[in-house]
C-alpha cells in the first residue's frame, strides 16, 4: 500500500500514528518503525548472541516476523510489548535449534552505548558472554530492558523462580568476572 504520509511526515510524525499505518498495511510507515527500533533490537539480539552477523541475521528475522504478523496488532500503544515479545520468541527459536555457538570474547561491533564507557561496555559483553544462554536472556531482560520476573517469566515460559534464580547467580557471576577485569 502506497503511504498516505511523505517519508518527512513519517519521521516526524507520532509512533502512535506510524504504528497505526503499518498496522493498515502501509509499507513506508512500517520503514519508518524499522528505521527506530533497528538499533534497539539489534543491539538486544548482539548482547544475547555475541557476534554482530547472527545479530543482524537474527534482527532481520524479527522484523520480517513483525511484517508478516502487523496486520493482527490491535492497538498501537502495545507495539513495543508486541516486538519485544517477538525479538525474545526468535532468540528462543534460534536457542532451541542449538545452532548458536557462544563466542567467549566480544567481536567488534559498534552499537554504541547508553549508560557504559566503551572499555564498561567491552568488559560487561565479555562477561555476559560466559553466561548460560538462558541466564543471559533473563539478565539482559532485567537489567537492560528493565523488566520484572513476572514480565520475563512470562515472555520466555520459564517459572518465576527460575527467573529469578537465572538473573540472582547471572549477577553474582556478572560481579565476579567484572572483579577479575578491575584487578587486570
Amino acid at each position: 500500500m502506497q503511504s498516505r504520509l511523505s517519508a518527512a511526515e513519517l519521521r516526524a510524525a507520532a509512533d502512535a500514528v506510524v504504528i497505526a499505518l503499518a498496522c493498515a498495511g502501509d509499507d513506508a510507515a512500517f520503514t519508518e518503525i524499522v528505521r527506530r527500533r533497528h538499533a534497539r533490537v539489534r543491539g538486544f539480539m548482539y548482547r544475547l548472541c555475541r557476534r554482530p552477523a547472527l545479530g543482524d541475521d537474527l534482527a532481520q528475522q524479527v522484523f520480517l516476523t513483525a511484517w508478516r504478523s502487523i496486520q493482527q496488532l490491535r492497538s498501537a500503544a502495545a507495539f513495543d510489548g508486541w516486538l519485544k515479545r517477538i525479538m525474545i520468541t526468535t532468540w528462543l527459536e534460534e536457542l532451541r535449534r542449538d545452532k548458536l555457538e557462544f563466542a567467549r570474547e566480544p567481536e567488534e561491533a559498534d552499537f554504541g552505548s547508553h549508560r557504559e564507557t566503551p572499555a564498561e561496555r567491552m568488559d560487561l559483553d565479555a562477561a555476559l558472554a560466559r553466561l548460560a544462554p538462558q541466564a543471559r536472556l533473563c539478565v539482559v531482560l532485567a537489567y537492560d530492558e528493565g523488566m520484572s520476573h513476572p514480565e520475563i517469566a512470562a515472555l520466555t515460559g520459564l517459572p518465576v523462580g527460575t527467573v529469578k534464580s537465572h538473573i540472582s547467580r547471572g549477577g553474582a557471576r556478572l560481579r565476579e568476572l567484572l572483579a577479575e577485569y578491575e584487578g587486570v
